[in-house]
């Protein structure tokens, strides 16, 4: 695909890819096929137990039926898949559309805890270019949320800028802030391979209630009272804000739609993401759907260096 077209046109997996692991709150194994799929699909998760489709679940924020330390989506019926956002934060980092997500588990396996595993089989596979024009949602006015010391705010951009702080009471992370304007490239490099992390002291209480029996030290940073358990160390600086910048595309893309805005977040997680993304679809005018021109041969199109809203035209289609 001609990286001068990028951003003009809609995309999806040029092949099929499976990926496998373990779900890292219920242990279980997990397989994940991504399928190539066309325009307008979106990003669709397809439920199946022994071979068979049993629920198509869009990753859309109305979708969203838990957010007790990871996003969790579902149907009507009852059947849901959980920790859904590092596979979307890896499909939309990159600029992936459409796409088929067959998952024969309640839960997205873990990886290494980030989402490398899925760029790195995205990136083997290879991206296609589809026929439509691909179609983005514009924040047209300032949408704000808080709840008690955190906040979330999307303003309107000309691309899609990160801005997210944490502050945690251990010397071993603090206060962290990282803004970014994301492109492919800069998710590669700057986001893709940070991740999760929790405290050695919460542990017990987690496998109590349920939770993260499937973590290990294989796929989340512990975190004792001063300082970093695993033997690896760090793998970037200021590793736990980038992952929380990684939960948030995942979370955002929940959307339905890349997004062309500036987002804020202090101290926030899936919680306040998906928050924020509510209150925008409850307001008409905060937002519009905007679709890129229609590329012409010869003439270089490139919306990941942030193309202004003046060359687009709004619809609510």
């Amino acid at each position: 695909m001609s990286k001068r077209f990028i951003g003009a046109r809609q995309t999806t997996i040029a092949r099929e890819i499976e990926v496998t692991g373990t779900g890292v709150h219920s242990g279980a194994p997990a397989s994940v096929v991504l399928h190539p799929a066309p325009a307008e699909t979106g990003l669709r998760f397809l439920v199946s137990k022994r071979g068979k489709v049993i629920s198509d679940i869009g990753a859309d924020v109305r979708a969203i039926k838990n957010l007790t330390l990871c996003t969790v989506i579902g149907d009507d019926k009852g059947v849901t898949v959980g920790t859904v956002e590092h596979l979307l934060s890896a499909v939309r980092g990159l600029c992936v559309d459409n796409c088929y997500i067959e998952i024969d588990s309640k839960e997205v396996p873990i990886m290494d805890g980030s989402a490398a595993a899925f760029v790195a089989a995205i990136d083997e596979a290879g991206i296609r270019e589809l026929a439509a024009p691909r179609k983005y949602i514009k924040i047209v006015k300032p949408v704000r949320v808080e709840d008690g010391h955190s906040w979330g705010e999307i303003v309107p951009h000309s691309g899609f800028q990160l801005d997210v702080e944490i502050d945690f009471e251990s010397p071993v992370i603090g206060r962290q802030r990282m803004r970014l304007d994301l492109s492919p490239g800069t998710y590669r490099n700057e986001i893709c391979r940070a991740r999760t992390f929790g405290f050695m002291r919460d542990v017990e209480k987690l496998w109590k209630a349920g939770l993260a029996l499937g973590s290990s030290l294989e796929n989340t940073i512990a975190i004792g009272d001063d300082r970093v358990i695993n033997v690896e160390g760090l793998r970037y600086p200021q590793e736990f804000v980038r992952h929380k910048m990684l939960d948030a595309v995942g979370d955002l893309a929940l959307a339905g739609a890349p997004l062309l805005g500036a987002y804020r977040s202090v101290r926030g997680g899936h919680r306040l993401n998906a928050s924020v993304l509510q209150a925008v679809f409850a307001d008409p005018d905060a937002w519009t759907y905007v679709h890129a021109p229609r590329v012409r041969d010869g003439i270089p199109v490139d919306m990941s260096l942030g193309m202004t809203a003046a060359a687009f035209a709004a619809d609510r289609t």
